[in-house]
């Protein structure tokens, strides 16, 4: 009797994309996806550890996923950042656990299932591997990610990113190329390149290079990317968004904070002037995105002004905004010290004045197309996503893959809302069964 999975994945894209992976290789060793975790016999969490509040989540799910193992004797793994970085902690707070194995060695799902272990070593960049996606699990998809690259070498001294993932390692091109033409094949309209960095890409051609590359492929509508580093952003790679259509314009650039000494304690090596500059030669019409750091150690009074004057000036069209988070390993908490805590009830006073100027900036923005049209893909029925990457929820008969013009008839904080106008290219059919992965995503903002 074929046995069951279920994939609970914590995190970011790269999380979700690996799960994806972890399924793949279960699958091909004979395993089924699982619609949830009581009718499973392994459950396989995906764990980010970015943040201390997606740790906390893990073990809220470990304790339920225990009872089920005592229930019913299922299997419980563990795997991405927490496994890798934090294995002995881990074992010692949930010795349940049946497996653990770290970012590296996603391929090992099915011999780790059937015999337990720990698997969580960086492979030498000589040594490793990218899974290689199977084009049929996206079959039947308007979307899908694409592994650009791995890893980080900045060393940021709050990220943790270096710890769980290791140094930077590029695939070749002309493997990222391949991939997506086979998921084009498939009915896939739109590709997100993802990496911790990928921006640094150096896979035998830079980052600029390889976008013009993927844009050739034949009935690819769409290109996205995450996450980037602003040291990163070369000219090369703003000429893209002039003059290589199917880029959307939509650009996630993390700043981190407003104030030139908060981001020299972040090690972020550029300052808000330098920052400014790049951005300043993207085109008007990019809808930008950022994270910010609110109370990290011995953030002033005088810096978080900087910082609320900074982000008053610069046109966001979104901010993924956080409490700072210690992590091990990282330079801030061998610093905590000597820099100062910032008391918790100030840091999130200034986490929400951060918010409250966002909010307002991102509900006037989406208020503004109002009674507009706005080109979306579909990706499910009655919601897709606009070029800016905004949520769109709409009335119509469109099918997954087709790009709808949709006129704006209300619009809130988070979503537009509106009815289908016309088709402006429809999807073309694809016939074989698209194979579902159990997976489910809390997501979390890295960079």
């Amino acid at each position: 009797m074929a046995r069951s999975y279920f994939i609970h994945t914590f995190g970011c894209q790269m999380n979700e994309s690996d799960s994806q992976r972890m399924g793949e290789a279960l699958s091909r060793a004979g395993w089924s996806a699982a619609g949830a975790a009581d009718a499973a016999d392994l459950v396989l969490v995906n764990t980010c550890s970015i943040r201390e509040k997606a740790e906390d989540k893990l073990f809220s799910a470990l304790g339920r996923y225990r009872l089920l193992k005592s229930q019913r004797g299922l299997k419980i793994g563990v795997a991405g950042c927490v496994a890798s970085s934090q294995t002995e902690r881990l074992l010692a707070r949930a010795p349940f656990v049946d497996f653990v194995l770290g970012p590296d060695h996603l391929e090992k799902v099915p011999e780790l299932a059937d015999r337990g272990g720990v698997e969580t070593d960086f492979l030498d960049t000589e040594q490793y591997l990218f899974p290689q996606a199977d084009p049929e699990t996206s079959r039947g998809r308007a979307t899908a990610f694409v592994t650009a690259m791995k890893g980080c070498d900045n060393v940021c001294s709050f990220c943790v990113v270096p710890y769980t993932r290791g140094r930077e390692v590029s695939r070749p091109y002309a493997e990222v190329v391949r991939e997506i033409g086979s998921l084009v094949a498939v009915g896939v309209r739109e590709v997100t390149l993802i990496g911790q960095n990928v921006n640094s890409y150096a896979g035998g051609c830079t980052f600029a290079e390889l976008i013009r590359r993927v844009a050739s492929a034949p009935g690819l509508l769409r290109i996205r990317f995450t996450t980037s580093h602003p040291m990163d952003l070369s000219p090369e790679l703003v000429r893209c968004f002039h003059d290589v259509p199917q880029l959307m314009p939509h650009f996630h650039l993390p700043v981190q904070h407003g104030a030139d000494t908060v981001l020299q304690r972040m090690r972020r090596k550029y300052t808000i002037g330098e920052y400014q500059k790049r951005i300043g030669a993207l085109p008007e019409q990019v809808a930008l995105t950022s994270d910010i750091i609110c109370g990290f150690p011995g953030e002033t009074d005088e810096e978080h002004a900087q910082n609320i004057a900074f982000l008053s000036r610069t046109p966001y069209d979104n901010l993924f905004s956080f409490l700072y988070s210690p992590r091990p390993h990282t330079g801030a908490i061998l610093k905590l010290a000597e820099w100062g805590e910032v008391p918790r009830e100030t840091a999130l006073r200034r986490l929400d004045e951060v918010q409250q100027l966002q909010k307002a900036r991102t509900l006037r923005r989406h208020r503004d197309r109002l009674g507009c049209g706005v080109e979306v893909l579909v990706e499910d029925h009655g919601f897709g996503r606009s070029r800016e990457n905004w949520t769109v929820h709409f009335e119509g008969d469109a099918s997954v893959g087709d790009l709808i013009e949709v006129r704006v008839e209300s619009a809130s904080l988070v979503a537009l809302r509106g009815a289908q106008t016309r088709v402006l290219d429809r999807a073309k059919p694809t016939h074989a069964p698209r194979r579902r992965l159990a997976v489910v995503n809390a997501p979390e903002c890295c960079g």
